[in-house]
């Protein structure tokens, strides 16, 4: 597809309807899009998108097959969120359900829940229909073997023994707390890590997705920002969409899709919205890894990413009347 590119995304001429998501996922735009021109609604459109993306098994970040946790099980988050009615849906560390976002949205409309997470999540799921399914590939498999083979090497545990730099666990708390002098920075910017995607009507309705399969060797049980509506992505038809992509574990201390939407509630551009959201990590993370899209009621968008080595350019996807198609864009990180 085509390919933009500004300083920080810079202004984009509003149009509507509008598809926004992270990273070159072109396939999930189309499907969003497509759903949207068979007169689905802006849920359907994101659900869509996002499923597109679990199926794909995109960059192996998203959906079945990809990030075995420290006992080499692939789990899923998703969310949905609708920007009408303030509604969630919301799984984390579901297991052996591939379609996270699906069953994000039975939590919404099924239930007087927002959020449902590990094995009661996966019960759920069943319960409404959904099959039940290995989630783990020979690949996945093959990821936790090497990394058994390298002594668990990288992992996230800090302040426990053994030396968690050096050998797997099992581990207990270490009694002096110490700093290693060269933090691992273990998320890779070549593992996207998460889709997070934005949908707004011709009448300007606006609905949030988001799907992960999360940190490749992760603590079991942990959950990112992906599934944390205002962190992962955030959704409100009097202003705008959001959704962030990157290390999970900082970005939802800070909510940044909630804090980029309610900017532009105030008159923000996407584009400052968004990065302002980035600048306010960056205060106290400056070396974080991780980018945010935008978009208003009137189809204007943006994105914003922080620049670290290896990553200076995020990716992401836009159709709208203007395109018609998915149109690859890029931003340049600060």
């Amino acid at each position: 597809p085509p390919t933009r590119r500004g300083p920080w995304a810079a202004a984009h001429s509003t149009a509507l309807p509008l598809v926004i998501n992270t990273w070159n996922f072109e396939n999930a735009a189309n499907a969003a899009w497509s759903a949207l021109q068979k007169a689905g609604s802006v849920l359907d459109a994101v659900e869509r998108g996002c499923a597109q993306c679990e199926l794909e098994q995109c960059d192996g970040s998203v959906g079945f097959g990809g990030s075995p946790d420290e006992r080499g099980e692939t789990t899923l988050d998703a969310m949905i969120m609708n920007g009408d009615t303030m509604e969630v849906g919301a799984v984390a560390d579901l297991r052996r359900v591939k379609n996270a976002v699906g069953v994000a949205r039975a939590v919404m409309e099924h239930t007087e829940h927002t959020f449902i997470v590990g094995e009661s999540a996966t019960i759920f799921a069943e319960n409404m229909g959904f099959m039940s399914e290995d989630l783990s590939t020979n690949k996945s498999i093959a990821i936790f073997s090497q990394w058994l083979q390298q002594n668990c090497q990288p992992n996230y545990r800090k302040n426990v023994f053994p030396d968690p730099s050096k050998s797997c666990g099992p581990y207990k708390p270490k009694a002096k707390l110490w700093k290693p002098k060269n933090p691992k920075g273990n998320f890779d910017p070549s593992s996207h890590d998460t889709i997070g995607m934005i949908a707004i009507g011709k009448n300007g309705q606006v609905a949030a997705a988001t799907s992960t399969n999360g940190a490749t060797h992760k603590i079991p049980g942990r959950v990112g920002d992906s599934p944390v509506a205002g962190a992962g992505a955030y959704a409100d038809s009097t202003a705008g969409g959001a959704a962030a992509t990157g290390d999970g574990d900082i970005m939802m201390r800070f909510l940044p899709s909630f804090l980029a939407v309610d900017l532009m509630r105030n008159g923000a551009q996407p584009t400052v919205a968004c990065k302002t959201a980035i600048s306010r990590i960056k205060k106290y993370y400056p070396n974080f890894f991780g980018a945010i899209i935008c978009a208003n009621t009137t189809g204007g968008y943006g994105a914003a990413c922080n620049k670290r080595p290896g990553f200076s350019q995020f990716p992401f996807m836009v159709v709208n009347p203007q395109t018609n198609q998915s149109q690859l864009q890029k931003v340049d990180c600060f």
